[in-house]
């Protein structure tokens, strides 16, 4: 890579080239951005109607714990990709669906995550005019405002604010769930509490994973900044299958003790509102600043402009759409349970079972305009999501659709790309056949 291509990229976050060694972090620094993306509020909503779905134990438990190990263990996969090869989700997803087909699923997840930060700028607009009686709209412009500002400046503003935010919201979490077992009258109160919503297993166990899957799918965008393999595997796992279970256990504790799922009406019932939500903002605030820097990666993958212009652009769109989505909350959950973890699983087939988790993977090109073993392979396993058994052992749809993703993928990729004219060789080919250089 030539100085100005270096130059620019680290101007952008390198947003479409491998992070340098002189920029990378370690395993604290590294947990305690991924810890700042899961710890979010909208989990605690999440585990709040999950509280008012299922008796605490098992069944809440059992739930809770079996969504995020998936979560945990589908983005350490991820991780380990992205540890390997410093590269985003979108630069490894050119690899995967070609460089124009890269745009698809660099479209979904740059929607998805425009629109959890609007959920985000919500989130944090309602509890403030509660408190404060200020207007709901100037709240919504000014945190919309304040919250992509950080994104502008990059992974560095995130990282500041992850290690403010993270402490915070344990405070948070653990005042509130101190609270729930005072206001329950202790653990042996809340275990007696029947659900008022009751939902099936399939179904809580959908919302768990989709709350955080278009993030875990996201985890290169964040973890290609990792020092090295361990370093990334080792903080996905902490920021997903212990950041966000922490999460959906403070909001499951705080609506089965109040009776109320949504967060900031559960911290109002608690008396915790006034004191919380300074923290409150903060933990929504890291969050957004992953969501909208993830969007904005995805964008310039989609139209080779600069991330900083594009990440204005999502910040304004999330702002817009703010109300809207905060008032469909569970219905956008369900849409990104059975959407995205194909996504995810190509990326894994492609790296585990076509490249073999090579390191020399390491590419920013791809083998074709459109690989269409991957649109195939997606389109499938978002049918398999859709048909899978409501109980049983396959009632985990996006389990299923991850699974199906990178199974058909790495099936086939080397039949189609046979007979419809795409070179069958991966990137590591072809740099053979001019002369063995790499990128």
């Amino acid at each position: 890579m030539s100085d100005r291509e270096s130059e620019r990229g680290g101007g952008d976050d390198f947003a479409l080239t491998p992070v340098p060694e002189s920029e990378r972090r370690g395993f604290l620094s590294m947990s305690m951005v991924m810890l700042g993306f899961t710890f979010f509020a909208a989990s605690m909503w999440t585990g709040g109607t999950l509280g008012m779905g299922f008796r605490l134990w098992p069944d809440l438990v059992g739930t809770v714990l079996a969504g995020n190990l998936i979560l945990g263990v589908y983005g350490a996969f991820l991780g380990y990709a992205a540890s390997s090869t410093n590269l985003s989700t979108h630069v490894l997803a050119r690899r995967a669906f070609g460089v124009r087909g890269s745009k698809l699923p660099s479209l979904l997840l740059a929607l998805t995550q425009i629109g959890w930060f609007g959920v985000g700028v919500a989130m944090f607009a309602y509890p403030v005019n509660r408190l404060l009686g200020i207007p709901v709209a100037p709240l919504i412009v000014a945190g919309g405002l304040l919250m992509t500002g950080t994104v502008v400046i990059g992974f560095r503003a995130i990282e500041w604010i992850s290690w403010i935010a993270v402490p915070a919201i344990l405070v948070l979490g653990f005042g509130s769930v101190i609270r729930a077992f005072g206001d329950a009258g202790g653990l042996s109160a809340l275990m007696a509490v029947e659900p008022a919503s009751p939902l099936p297993f399939s179904r809580g166990l959908a919302l768990g994973v989709g709350s955080f899957i278009s993030g875990a799918t996201l985890t290169p965008d964040f973890v290609r900044f990792a020092r090295d393999r361990r370093t990334g595997v080792g903080a996905t796992v902490v920021g997903f299958t212990f950041g966000n279970s922490l999460m959906f256990f403070f909001g499951a504790l705080g609506a089965m003790a109040t009776g109320m799922a949504d967060t900031s009406e559960m911290l109002a019932a608690q008396g915790l509102l006034g004191g919380g939500i300074a923290l409150l903002a903060l933990n929504i605030w890291t969050t957004n600043d992953n969501a909208l820097y993830a969007s904005g990666l995805g964008l310039a993958n989609m139209t080779g402009l600069r991330r900083k212009s594009l990440t204005v652009a999502a910040g304004a769109a999330g702002t817009v759409l703010a109300h809207f989505l905060y008032n469909h909350f569970v219905g956008w959950l369900v849409f990104l349970s059975v959407f995205l973890p194909p996504i995810g699983g190509i990326l894994i087939g492609d790296f585990f079972l076509k490249g073999r988790g090579s390191r020399s993977f390491q590419t920013t090109d791809a083998d074709c305009p459109v690989r269409w073993s991957a649109m195939l392979a997606w389109v499938l396993a978002v049918a398999v999501s859709k048909v899978s058994p409501e109980e049983g052992l396959l009632c985990v749809a996006p389990l299923n659709a991850i699974v199906t993703a990178a199974l058909v993928y790495a099936g086939a990729d080397g039949f189609l790309c046979r007979h419809l004219s795409c070179p069958a060789g991966g990137p590591e080919s072809r740099s053979e056949k001019e002369g063995g250089r790499k990128p």
